[in-house]
């Protein structure tokens, strides 16, 4: 088959297109071509994805056809599927999303739900959040549509990640509940930091370091934020700067929950623990790969 489908040859339905399509990313290595070829589809066609299948013998307008057809030829080319329609899933929620945040994946859903468990486990009804380098504002987001009178401050150091955090937050309505702000790590102003100190500090941090960064996939490596991913460093500095600067600012028993690489787990613990300032409490897998993936620690009782 040609590198595009070629409506002269028969009719391309959507059942014909997503079979195709699927082929076609599969032969290129995409990852999950089924799903990539049915979200932008969809997205083309301006419906949902499940909306494809009582569709199943219908033919796009030809703009649809010509939107979908550039998004497959760039798809094949390895640029990620969330950025191309501009929205991602994470936690159930639709979550807008470009090349300055992040895409949402599924893996740190633990982390959301490590933190909603242990602030009902402790009975925490309006708990004071504060998210480190929030990006899109997943976190925030799942955090806050879950539990309604959680208060949050969401930080990162890139002004195009805070725009779109704020959208999010609007279009699931916390925004009212969430205060965003430009800062370098924790370095906040004081003004914003509860008197009783923030209950949960949580952080998807650059993890990655300097030379895993070479080796990451292509979709990842020359399309997602770099300063998002990697600390050019050995990928625990960011935790070590949060051990040491989050405790100013942490409630009595408050939680400094991360989330980290495979294979971090022991050196992310060291780095955290040798600063003598908290207590390991929790380690969680994911559901993905069951992957170690989420660390909690509670400040120590001084």
């Amino acid at each position: 088959m040609n590198a595009q489908p070629q409506s002269q040859q028969s009719a391309w339905t959507v059942s014909r297109l997503l079979t195709w399509t699927m082929e076609h990313l599969d032969q290129r290595d995409v990852d999950e071509p089924r799903l990539a070829a049915e979200v932008l589809l969809a997205h083309a066609m301006k419906c949902r994805r499940i909306d494809l299948y009582v569709k199943f013998e219908s033919v796009p307008e030809k703009d649809e056809m010509d939107q979908f057809r550039g998004w497959v030829k760039r798809a094949a080319g390895h640029e990620p599927i969330a950025y191309l329609v501009g929205e991602k899933e994470f936690f159930s929620l639709a979550f807008h999303v470009s090349s300055d945040v992040l895409i949402p994946r599924p893996e740190t859903e633990s982390l959301v739900e490590l933190v909603i468990d242990h602030c009902t486990n402790q009975a925490i009804d309006a708990p004071k959040l504060l998210d480190v380098g929030t990006g899109s504002g997943c976190i925030t987001v799942a955090l806050l549509t879950q539990m309604p009178k959680a208060l949050a401050v969401a930080s990162d150091i890139s002004p195009e990640a805070l725009a779109i955090a704020q959208q999010n937050a609007t279009r699931h309505k916390v925004d009212d509940r969430t205060t965003f702000v430009e800062a370098d790590g924790l370095d906040l102003p004081k003004s914003i930091v509860p008197d009783e100190g923030f209950d949960v500090i949580v952080s998807n941090p650059p993890y990655v370091s300097a030379d895993e960064f070479q080796t990451l996939d292509s979709c990842v490596k020359d399309y997602e934020p770099r300063q998002a991913l990697t600390d050019e460093n050995d990928g625990l500095s960011h935790y070590t700067r949060l051990a040491n600067d989050a405790p100013s600012m942490m409630a009595k028993g408050g939680w400094l929950v991360v989330e980290i690489g495979d294979g971090q787990r022991e050196a992310v613990t060291e780095a955290i623990l040798g600063t003598d300032l908290w207590t390991h409490q929790k380690t969680v897998r994911d559901q993905v790969g069951g992957v170690e993936r989420v660390l909690a620690f509670e400040l120590a009782k001084g």
